[in-house]
């Protein structure tokens, strides 16, 4: 193993061709584009006065947030996401509450990397930006919220 700071390679980078959005072990969609795996702590300033009388900066802990996984695939007949945002709009939050994980994998679709989440709900669903002269893939766009992440073990 090579020591801490060494410029040795010890594995190479994980690529990521395809993500997986699961809900109960059962896949709901396959994605290109996934972004939001991730938490932040909100920093707090607080001023305190030293033995000396000079003034101290404290900068400690506070809430935890977490970020809102937008998933971005291109259109099918499925409308899986859409009837799951239709909950939302119809004010059945609870019904539409999920738990889940988004699953990355490499190009022999293998599964690589994977984040779990808690209590998601979609937030937002959008479908592309239409355009006959265009070649590229119409993409569809869901954006989620969700109460906590973590990134487990394969």
């Amino acid at each position: 193993m090579p020591a801490v700071g060494s410029s040795e390679p010890t594995e190479d980078p994980l690529s990521s061709p395809m993500f997986s959005l699961e809900f109960q072990g059962v896949i709901s969609g396959w994605f290109s584009e996934c972004s939001g795996l991730g938490s932040e702590t909100e920093v707090i300033t607080q001023y305190v006065t030293g033995d000396k009388g000079m003034q101290i900066i404290k900068r400690i802990p506070g809430n935890m947030k977490y970020e809102d996984i937008t998933l971005k695939r291109g259109v099918t007949p499925s409308l899986d996401i859409w009837d799951w945002r239709q909950q939302v709009e119809d004010g059945k939050v609870g019904e539409a509450r999920k738990n889940g994980a988004i699953t990355m994998y490499n190009q022999r679709l293998e599964p690589v990397a994977q984040w779990t989440f808690e209590n998601a709900w979609p937030v937002k669903v959008s479908g592309p930006q239409l355009s006959a002269g265009s070649n590229e893939v119409a993409l569809e766009e869901l954006r989620i919220t969700h109460e906590g992440m973590h990134r487990v073990k394969i």
